[in-house]
């Protein structure tokens, strides 16, 4: 916590505006909209005096505030006579309100309302701003909230500043003229501190694969909660990223602290990170203070998506509520929400559609707090729907990332139902074939979400700096891997299958893909960027029934082999089977198969092959 001393320059000048909240109070007219600072910058002692006045002009007033994130406002039914409150946000404090009908919602963009303000579509009267003591100069800072402060101001008869000397003196077009005022009062109030939030192994694990997802050099868009705090955690290795996003929050504050965000290569705004408000401890209030890394930039900008696409790679991160299988999302809603909205989502959404490799993630846990599924047939039900999903990339859980693009209904079901929780999987798959989502012929091994090998993950590179990531294969890679089969020439499926197989049928390939990682463990390797990525290889073994030992088999895309993936999916087989206790490995290759033969001959593992009618017969001991 720090407090300013008043710099306010020649003391007459500005001393005959210093007045009590009452006496502003007696200005205010029945009838008039009196806008309010948002969020963290609610000037709270204007706020608790217009709400315990027991003045007679203080009725019918409309209260204009974009996020209601403090106390002061009081929403119950008795005070209905003397104000409403309306608000472009629906969450944190006002969401029972709304619901009530205590409060009105007004749905729109965020970047619009200041054109709807300045424009005098939504009506200023009156304007309570909170602001810092000012330069000697004469000019006072908005502090950690611009949003649309300047046109309320502009538009409003009656203007009012709130000087808190605790509030930082932020950089960037948050400078107002002590001119502009017609009264100053002296704040009584604390501004809102927000305490860190803690993360649980949940949301720990989200922010884990979302932070796989980010590559150096990125664009973020952030907010604030626990998968935001962990996210920022995980993104410490991470370098040159940059920051464009509405809220700014101490977990931001050390990701630019530690390095990892220097802005470098941001299309607009380079060297600083872009932010409207700012929530977080009295810490992160300290280091905002005339911090030059730190722009506070109108919403107008901040939520612009031509601005937002300016910035290469730009990640809009975004927690859901619900999603369901066709890719429909239903946003947070309720007390303590301070997620996007729809109208937020959607320009945020824009804005990354037009950054060069921009990309859409939404992440939420698999389960609510109740232990109901947050993975679902349908959000129809749901309030704060997103409606774009032609524009959503991925969706994340703590099970694994589902990637969107360009799939299918059937692929996007099956996509997330790999990354629900395991108990609600089978039940997806049922509903999903019930609603002719899936094909009834569709296969699901039960006991298969418990025993994913996730474990199994890594990323090797190859010949010609090839990164090739390794994991176990999962029910959705149907698709890739009927893509994989129809790039193989002839002599490749007859080196494969032994017999000139020319087509690979859903149902055939969606028995090979369901496995259940204790007698068959299969491992695709795929290359791309996340989301985008293309299986280029598969080896796999099956246990023999009532042995310990396993029969081997593997493929590489024929544009990809001589690179050495061939022989480490055989090294990397063997390590897992013989962790898995299987004492052997066996392996029939066409006598003709010259290039197989030679992987088996630079493994590490000594094998055994013994000709019979034109196929080597190779058992790799492993014990």
């Amino acid at each position: 916590m720090f407090r300013r001393r008043h710099t306010y320059g020649p003391q007459t000048k500005w001393k005959k505006k210093f007045v009590e909240p009452k006496k502003v109070l007696k200005k205010v007219k029945p009838g008039m909209s009196i806008f309010i600072g948002t969020g963290v910058a609610e000037p709270r002692t204007l706020v608790k005096a217009l709400v315990q006045a027991d003045l007679p002009n203080l009725q019918d007033l409309e209260l204009i505030q974009l996020v209601s994130l403090g106390d002061a406002i009081a929403f119950e039914e008795r005070y209905s006579q003397k104000f409403r409150l309306k608000t472009f946000f629906a969450g944190w404090v006002a969401s029972e309100a709304i619901r009530a009908g205590r409060v009105d919602l007004i749905p729109c963009r965020f970047s619009r309302i200041p054109k709807l303000i300045a424009s005098g579509i939504i009506n200023i009267d009156v304007a309570f701003v909170q602001i810092t003591p000012p330069y000697e100069a004469g000019y006072a800072s908005l502090g950690v909230a611009v949003d649309v402060a300047r046109e309320a101001m502009e538009r409003a008869s009656i203007v009012v500043g709130e000087i808190n000397d605790k509030v930082p003196r932020t950089l960037g077009d948050t400078f107002v003229h002590m001119s502009d005022f017609h009264y100053l009062v002296e704040s009584a109030e604390e501004p809102i501190y927000f305490p860190r939030p803690t993360v649980d192994k949940v949301h720990d694990k989200l922010a884990g694969y979302i932070a796989s997802l980010i590559p150096d050099g990125s664009c973020l868009s952030f907010s604030i909660g626990p998968l935001f705090e962990a996210l920022a955690r995980h993104l410490t290795p991470r370098r040159n990223l940059g920051i464009h996003c509405p809220i700014f929050t101490d977990a931001l504050m050390d990701l630019v602290k530690g390095g990892s965000v220097t802005n470098r290569h941001k299309g607009n705004f380079r060297g600083k990170c872009v932010t409207a408000y700012a929530l977080g401890t009295p810490q992160l209030m300290k280091w905002l203070d005339q911090n030059p890394l730190i722009e506070f930039q109108p919403i107008d900008v901040v939520a612009d998506p031509k601005v937002i696409g300016a910035n290469d790679r730009f990640f809009v991160v975004l927690p859901a509520r619900k999603v369901d299988l066709t890719g429909g999302v239903a946003l947070p809603s309720g007390k303590g929400n301070v997620a996007a909205g729809p109208g937020e989502a959607q320009e945020f959404f824009a804005g990354a559609a037009l950054s060069r490799n921009g990309r859409t993630i939404f992440a939420l846990p698999s389960r609510n707090l109740r232990g109901e599924p947050n993975i679902l047939l349908s959000v129809q039900n749901y309030p704060n729907q997103f409606s774009n999903r032609e524009s959503l990339d991925l969706v994340v859980t703590e099970y694994g990332v589902a990637s969107l693009v360009g799939k299918t209904i059937r692929e996007r079901a099956l996509a997330l139902i790999d990354i629900a929780h395991p108990d609600d999987r089978e039940a997806l798959v049922q509903q999903a074939k019930d609603n002719h989502i899936l094909f009834p012929e569709q296969v699901y091994i039960a006991e298969s979400g418990y025993l994913y090998p996730e474990d199994l993950t890594c990323t090797q590179v190859f010949k010609g700096d090839l990164s090739v990531r390794f994991r176990a294969i999962k029910p959705s890679d149907v698709e890739g891997m009927r893509k994989l089969f129809y790039r193989f020439s002839d002599e490749a499926v007859y080196y494969r299958y032994f017999s000139p197989i020319k087509t690979m049928p859903f149902i055939k390939m969606q028995e090979y893909v369901n496995v259940d990682y204790r007698n068959t463990m299969s491992i695709v390797g795929l290359i791309g960027d996340p989301g985008e990525e293309q299986i280029i290889a598969e080896g796999r073994y099956v246990k023999v029934p009532d042995t310990d030992c396993a029969d081997l088999a593997f493929v590489v895309d024929e544009a990809y082999q001589g690179r050495g993936i061939a022989t480490f999916l055989l090294e990397y087989l063997c390590r897992i089977a013989k962790q898995k206790g299987i004492r052997a490995l066996r392996a029939d290759v066409l006598a003709a198969n010259k290039a197989m033969l030679r992987v088996f001959e630079k493994s590490s593992y000594p094998f055994r092959a013994v000709m019979r009618e034109g196929v080597y017969e190779i058992t790799i001991p492993l014990i």
